[in-house]
């Protein structure tokens, strides 16, 4: 039975990675890719639709801590006999997918239990298990259609029954290592070698990455460090693309059918990551991310879609797995997401905003993704006018979402800003004239001036945290009187046990029955929101509630459940830190005006 969502911690290779339990299991991992199909899928089911655990035998209590600035995980569990630690890792840098377990007695002697069940294809398929030799080493491999597995280690499990069971003990001073190794069913390997070496190796990679540009005086310092080393846990090394989060189908609303597939490359999340970085001195990841942007967007830019695969692919479908009964009974489980097909006018003003971030960055900007900006620009203003599903990805009707219109706005404005002052070409008047006009209807008709607010759509009184963003993208000055009133409004009807909806759901705007838990990017919004708009004491307050709300390893999930005081969706969650790590720097810039 999968743990509380909080009770999970991330490892991952920058190519895919796994949720490793506080009780020893790894509940989920998707081979080779963040995207490619589960092998271990217990989260979304049973243990026996995949898990692979590591746990003592009888009863014993758990602390954990990733190593130093690093993305190895260390679990330590103390018995009545003893002390053993676990360390969890997924090496990098080779062409194969590794995870690696070791042990190690502290003091005493703790009865470890060792249980594997690999089942591909999200629990559905059982493989055939063989024992071999490789390399002068007994292992244990699993194989089915494309997928070949490889369990090596000091001590290999028991086979019965499709599962594979072992017990044994680890003496203070003893070591025991094992990997799993993944490789195409069609690739014969020599040898395993030993994965375990790259450990140090990466810790010291990890922790060099972390002193790059991770050094600026920024309020609660630990926690926007883990945030950017998770971030990049979740940018595919190869390719670029980030995605959104590493799960599916982790709910929004227990039981019910939020449901969704966030293992893909979401256009704007993906941008909002990269200011993210870029804002904290990480530029050579914005740059991957570019190259990944223009052989995405490459073809028609009329074909621009709000999310690809994490290779760039086109075509992701959305399906129900009905073999699985989800998280916490909560159906259906999706992979795929029909988010897909929808139109969002925000988007690319997002990537414009990333982008314009870029080039100012830059000592010596690229203009090389400019031909492509001036396409997808020019063909944003033929369509902006038009209703959409608005960046919540509603699957109610198109509405003229306020958010959304600005987003329209900041498009034009970076590119504009772009021709003025890098000197690139355009149609500069006639995009001028443009982004004044989009600007005045969303004044006009995106605001109330009985309530002095922004609001949701055209068409409702309604507010939508995501008007928070208004006055952080330029749109109006963030200390506007009409700011100050859609943070007043926000505040007023979207807090719910001190954090922040993204909407209030009973207007039945997003087509979906049951409710869902604040979403925790939205009150990192309003921490940049009171920050930004000089408010700096409550700003500074409300940030350290919500770092309080990480779990014991510094990670976020989508939703927090302040009244159960549980993690809710997808996990973790980029748009959660990545708002983690804009909130903290607007925080650290408004203390030092």
């Amino acid at each position: 039975m999968a743990l509380p969502i909080e009770d999970y911690a991330l490892i991952g290779d920058r190519r895919t990675a796994a949720l490793v339990g506080s009780n020893g299991s790894i509940d989920w991992l998707c081979l080779p890719r963040f995207d490619s199909a589960a092998c271990l899928a217990g989260l979304l089911g049973t243990d026996d639709h995949g898990h692979w655990q590591l746990e003592p035998a009888g009863d014993y209590s758990t602390r954990r801590r990733y190593v130093d600035d690093s993305t190895v995980l260390e679990t330590t569990f103390t018995t009545a006999d003893g002390e053993v630690t676990l360390t969890d890792h997924m090496p990098r840098s080779d062409e194969r997918a590794d995870v690696v377990r070791v042990l190690t007695g502290v003091r005493g002697r703790v009865t470890m239990r060792h249980q594997w069940r690999i089942r591909f294809d999200y629990g559905q398929v059982r493989p055939w298990v063989r024992r071999e030799q490789l390399g002068g080493a007994e292992v244990i491999t699993a194989i089915a259609g494309p997928d070949k597995l490889h369990l090596s280690g000091t001590r290999l499990p028991v086979a019965t029954d499709h599962t594979h069971d072992d017990e044994f003990e680890v003496a203070a001073g003893q070591t025991m290592a094992f990997a799993l190794t993944w490789v195409p069913s069609h690739v014969e390997l020599d040898d395993l070698g030993d994965p375990a070496a790259r450990i140090a190796v990466d810790v010291e990679e990890d922790a060099a990455w972390v002193a790059e540009a991770c050094g600026r005086d920024v309020p609660q310092a630990e926690a926007v460090r883990r945030s950017l080393l998770t971030l990049r846990l979740m940018t595919h090394e190869q390719t670029g693309g980030i995605v959104a989060a590493p799960t599916t189908s982790l709910p929004e609303d227990f039981g019910g059918e939020r449901n969704w597939d966030y293992r893909f490359c979401w256009l704007r999340d993906a941008a909002l990551t990269l200011q993210a970085l870029v804002r904290s001195g990480y530029t050579e990841e914005a740059k991957l991310w570019r190259g990944w942007l223009l052989r995405a967007l490459a073809g028609d830019p009329q074909d621009m879609q709000v999310l690809y695969a994490v290779d760039g692919a086109r075509r992701i479908p959305e399906l129900t797995l009905d073999h699985l009964p989800g998280y916490a009974d909560s159906r259906p489980v999706r992979i795929g997401n029909g988010a897909v097909l929808q139109r969002q006018h925000d988007v690319l003003g997002e990537v414009m905003d990333a982008l314009a971030e870029m080039r100012d960055a830059e000592p010596q900007p690229s203009d090389d993704s400019w031909p492509l900006q001036r396409i997808l620009v020019a063909e944003l203003t033929k369509w902006w006018r038009e209703p959409d599903h608005g960046l919540w990805e509603i699957r109610g009707e198109p509405q003229h979402f306020t958010h959304s219109k600005a987003m329209v706005w900041v498009a034009l404005d970076r590119a504009v800003r772009a021709m003025e002052d890098h000197g690139l070409t355009g149609p500069l008047e006639e995009w001028r004239a443009l982004r004044d006009e989009v600007r005045e209807e969303v004044l006009d008709r995106g605001f109330d001036p009985v309530r002095n607010t922004f609001v949701q759509h055209y068409d409702t009184t309604e507010v939508d945290a995501s008007l928070l963003v208004l006055g952080l993208v330029g749109l109006v000055e963030p200390d506007d009187p009409r700011m100050l009133g859609t943070i007043a409004a926000v505040e007023e009807d979207l807090i719910r046990d001190g954090l922040v909806l993204r909407y209030r759901t009973s207007s039945g705007v997003d087509g979906l029955q049951g409710d869902e838990h604040p979403f925790l990017a939205c009150s990192f919004w309003l921490v940049s929101a009171l920050a930004c708009a000089g408010q700096v004491d409550r700003a500074r307050d409300l940030l350290d509630r919500l770092v309080g709300l990480c779990n014991d390893v510094g990670l976020l999930a989508e939703e927090y459940d302040a009244r159960h005081d549980r993690m809710v969706g997808n996990f973790p969650q980029a748009f959660s830190h990545l708002t983690l790590v804009q909130a903290a720097l607007h925080v650290a810039d408004a203390e030092r005006r």
